[in-house]
């Protein structure tokens, strides 16, 4: 606890005596500029409230996640005029007689201050003013009838479109199933030789070729097999 009020003492006594440095250097330069009495202790001021709300509402946007350009253009404006100051203070500038371009700079810093605070201050410094404008357009949206979205018409084998939507068709199932041809039915080899066998064994014994239908019933297959027996005697 004691080492943190220690670092916090410190940045604060290094922050009063940077402020006072460059508040006195541009109290000097502006009344170095021709502009006197309280006008010149109005420029330090000027000059330090822009740095800090420009600073203040550039942090502001970025924890938001919005685009903080605008804000630090204006942060490093005032970060310029007040380093300028502190530069031109220090033996560079010959302070009783200062240039006409300086002069009209001094001059019209007033007019540049307050066009940078109006623009901070109508800045959405957080995403309330995009959460705002979402909100509108829904109400706006909800005022609005509602258009029903255009029927899509499949094309007919013609090429030509239906007026009316064509229903998806489901499957139906056939109360009399096909019939199964023969070649459905594949006989092992060891059946093959044993119904030709049998069929030999007919024909020798009647003198006639083998009825399909009576191998089948010595093999005992079923009766819907009788063409697969037929087709390989």
């Amino acid at each position: 606890m004691r080492a943190f009020l220690a670092r916090v003492d410190a940045v604060i006594i290094q922050a009063v005596i940077a402020g006072a440095l460059s508040f006195s250097h541009l109290h000097d330069l502006a009344e170095a500029a021709g502009q006197g009495g309280w006008k010149a202790w109005a420029y330090p001021v000027s000059v330090d409230l822009l740095l800090v709300a420009a600073w203040r509402r550039m942090r502001d946007q970025q924890r938001a996640g919005l685009p903080a350009g605008g804000s630090r253009l204006w942060f490093l404006v005032a970060l310029a005029a007040s380093l300028g100051a502190n530069i031109a203070t220090a033996g560079l500038l010959d302070l009783t007689d200062v240039p006409a371009l300086l002069r009209v700079v001094v001059a019209g810093w007033p007019a540049v201050a307050f066009f940078g605070g109006t623009l901070l201050a109508h800045t959405p410094r957080t995403a309330e003013g995009a959460d705002r404008s979402a909100s509108t357009g829904a109400e706006v949206g909800e005022s609005m009838p509602l258009v029903p979205a255009p029927a899509i018409v499949e094309p007919t084998v013609s090429g030509t479109a239906e007026p009316d939507l064509i229903p998806a068709l489901e499957p139906v199932a056939d109360s009399d199933p096909a019939p199964v041809s023969a070649s459905t039915f594949h006989l092992p080899p060891a059946l093959v030789d044993r119904a030709l066998a049998l069929a030999r064994e007919l024909r020798s014994s009647t003198g006639e070729p083998a009825d399909p239908d009576t191998v089948r019933a010595r093999l005992g297959l079923p009766a819907s097999m009788t063409s697969a027996v037929a087709a390989h005697l």
